[in-house]
This record gives structure tokens, C-alpha cells and sequence, in this order.
């Protein structure tokens, strides 16, 4: 079947839709890497990340994606043989734990059903069952619509004396991040999701603390050695060539976000959050994730049909993509993703598009039922 004559939307959990100066950006002239237009660049981006991500310190920008930077916190941090504990209820924390192993931590795993948070508390009880390096967790899980409890989560892990090392890839730009408030030691963030741009960037901030560890850490990297990579962002450098073209679109979504004020971003992911699910369950559906720990920038619905083939028909007849579900939950259920440059005009078509997608395969979704849903959601959201 061919694809319709016209952009495909991209609602799924990343990468997202580019929004026009940041292809702008893409489309300029080549610079060179180590010249004074990198360094003031660098410089530009690295400020407008700190607020990003609620840090006072260094936060270095890495070309890789977003496992890059979850991959460089880890082998920066620890050292073969320490105790972490990490906490597995979807795909990308059970990802944590595979790179902590692969590196030689000695790795306990904390499970959650699928669909629910992390427990604090439980956190807590595991933490004072041994002696843990840190605690290993992703703030906004992709796999399943849920968003921890990152804030509580941390304190736990302060309370027992471990590192709290972050995954927050598909959330960072979307919601808020306190890195030093919530005493965050390594926050691991990409390009690709809320901040608007390609696959290809993924960035890390570090606690002093972090890095006071980093000194001590002993397993093994080079390319992802973050002491090496703050030593050159200190000269206004990467240590390697990087990718300057999503550098500068980088620049330009920076900007984007600060002219739309970080509240202003906030407020819109949680109403298209809001909208994205009024729809859905006006004609019946059930979302995916427990209420209280549902996601701002993706929402995971149980499927009354095959999801699989719901998404084909989607991307195939109406150029518009949303993603099914990963392992166990393929064909069960559906994701769809809310971040970046999304608005009531991009929920609109993926509503539409939906409700004829579920029509034609078999359960009844009235279209006009779900855009007055999520039309009513949005305006609460957006007063």
C-alpha cells in the first residue's frame, strides 16, 4: 500500500517531528569542530541544558543516542564488582541493569509488574539489604507509559548512601528535571525525544559528587570516558569530532524552548497527555499504566485488536505513526507518543486516524466521540 501523499506525523516514543528551525539549522553550512563557532555553540547549549536539566554543574553533550549517555554514567561511575541495584518494570530499566552487567557490576534487580511504579518504600527495604554503590532507574519508561516517582526515589537512595544514576531520554524538555534539588547524581538524556531534533545527541549531567566518584571508577571506556569529555568542554571542546549539524539544531531548539518558557512546555505536554487519553477512553479503551503514574509524553492503551496491525494501518492509510508494544505486550497493546512539538492539531489527526484504524479492524470508535474528548482535555489543560 502506498503512503499517503504528505509528511508522515511521527507519534510515536521518538524520534519526533522536526520542527521548521531546526531543519533550518540542519540545513546550514558545515563549520569546523574545533574553531570558535563550536566553542561559543558549546557554550550556548550547555547553559540552556543546565536549566534543562535543574543542574548547576557541567552537562556534557555526547554524539551518540540517548543509551550512549546511560552507557557513559554508568562505566564513568562505577567500578567492577560494585553493588547496584536496579529497578526493572520495562524495557529500558531492564536495559540499566544489561549495561551495569556487561561492565561487571554485581547487579540485584528490583521488579514491578508492567504498567506500574516503582514503590519507594520497597526501594528502600532492598537499599538497606546490603552494602549498594547506586541505584539505577529511568524516569520516564517508553515501554509502558509510566513515569516513576524519580523525586522519592532518589532520597531513598541518599538516605542509604548510594549514587542515584537516571535515565530521563524520553522526558527531558517535557517535564520537569531537578538534578540538584532531588539530588541526582547522573542524569542521562537524547536528542531525539522532547527536544525536537534527530537521532544522534545524548547528553549527561554529574553531581559534584558524581564526579569526585568518577576519579575512583574503574570500568573500562574510552569514547564514553566522561572525564575526559568535561576536561575538553572546560577549552570549549569535544573530545572526539562531533556531530556539529545536530549541534546547531541543538542551538535552535534550545531556543525554541526558552522563547516558549519552560512552564508554557510543561503545561502542553500535560494537556496533549491529558487530551492523548480523554480520547482513547471515550470509546471504551484502558490505559496501559496504573492511574497516578501515567507518562506526559507517551500513553500506552490495551488494544482491542491486534496492535500490530492497527499501527501497519496507521502509518500505511493515514501517514501517521504510533508504535505497538515491545516483547511480552507486542500485539497487546498500543503507544502513542505526545512530546516535542505536539499540539491539539497533531492529536487531532493521530485521534482521527485512530479511530478509523480500530473501525476498520473491528472495534467501533467514533471519531467525533473522541475529538470532543480530547478537545474538552486540552482546554482544561491549557487554561
Amino acid at each position: 500500500m502506498a503512503m499517503p501523499e504528505f509528511d508522515p506525523l511521527l507519534m510515536i516514543p521518538g524520534p519526533t517531528n522536526l520542527p521548521a528551525a531546526v531543519r533550518e539549522a540542519l540545513a546550514g553550512p558545515g563549520f569546523y569542530h574545533r574553531g570558535q563557532q563550536m566553542r561559543a555553540l558549546l557554550e550556548r547549549c550547555t547553559e540552556s541544558l543546565r536549566t534543562l536539566f535543574g543542574a548547576s554543574g557541567d552537562v556534557l553533550i555526547l554524539t551518540s543516542s540517548g543509551t550512549g549517555a546511560v552507557e557513559a554514567a554508568i562505566t564513568s561511575l562505577l567500578s567492577p564488582g560494585d553493588r547496584v541495584l536496579v529497578i526493572e518494570a520495562g524495557k529500558f530499566g531492564e536495559r540499566m541493569g544489561e549495561i551495569a552487567r556487561v561492565f561487571g557490576a554485581e547487579v540485584t534487580s528490583l521488579s514491578f509488574d508492567y504498567g506500574r511504579a516503582a514503590d519507594p518504600e520497597a526501594v528502600r527495604r532492598t537499599l538497606a539489604t546490603g552494602d549498594f554503590q547506586a541505584l539505577l532507574s529511568v524516569y520516564n519508561e517508553t515501554s509502558t507509559g509510566v513515569m516513576h516517582p524519580l523525586k522519592e526515589l532518589a532520597a531513598a537512595a541518599r538516605d542509604a548512601g548510594a549514587l542515584v544514576i537516571c535515565d530521563c531520554v524520553s522526558c527531558l524538555g517535557g517535564v520537569p528535571v531537578e538534578a540538584d534539588c532531588w539530588g541526582l547524581d547522573a542524569v542521562a538524556a537524547g536528542s531525539q525525544k522532547c527536544l525536537m531534533l534527530p537521532p544522534g545527541l545524548s547528553f549527561v549531567a554529574m553531581s559534584d559528587t558524581a564526579w569526585e566518584v568518577a576519579e575512583r571508577a574503574t570500568m573500562p571506556n574510552y569514547y564514553f570516558d566522561l572525564r575526559r569529555a568535561r576536561g575538553s568542554l572546560h577549552k570549549g571542546e569535544t573530545p572526539y569530532t562531533p556531530a556539529t549539524s545536530l549541534i546547531a539544531a541543538l542551538g535552535a531548539s534550545l531556543d525554541l524552548i526558552q522563547q516558549e518558557g519552560l512552564p508554557g512546555v510543561f503545561a502542553r505536554h500535560a494537556a496533549m497527555a491529558d487530551a492523548t487519553r480523554a480520547a482513547v477512553e471515550a470509546v471504551g479503551l484502558t490505559l496501559f499504566a496504573e492511574e497516578g503514574a501515567r507518562s506526559q509524553t507517551v500513553t500506552a492503551v490495551h488494544s482491542p485488536v491486534d496492535s500490530s496491525k492497527l499501527v501497519a494501518y496507521l502509518r500505511e492509510q493515514r501517514g501517521v505513526l504510533i508504535s505497538g508494544g515491545q516483547g511480552d505486550l507486542k500485539g497487546h497493546i498500543f503507544r502513542i507518543g505526545h512530546m516535542g512539538t505536539v499540539d491539539l492539531g497533531q492529536i487531532e489527526r493521530t485521534v482521527e486516524a485512530l479511530a478509523d484504524g480500530l473501525t476498520n479492524l473491528g472495534y467501533d470508535a467514533d471519531a467525533a466521540v473522541m475529538l470532543e474528548a480530547a478537545r474538552d482535555a486540552a482546554s482544561r489543560g491549557v487554561r
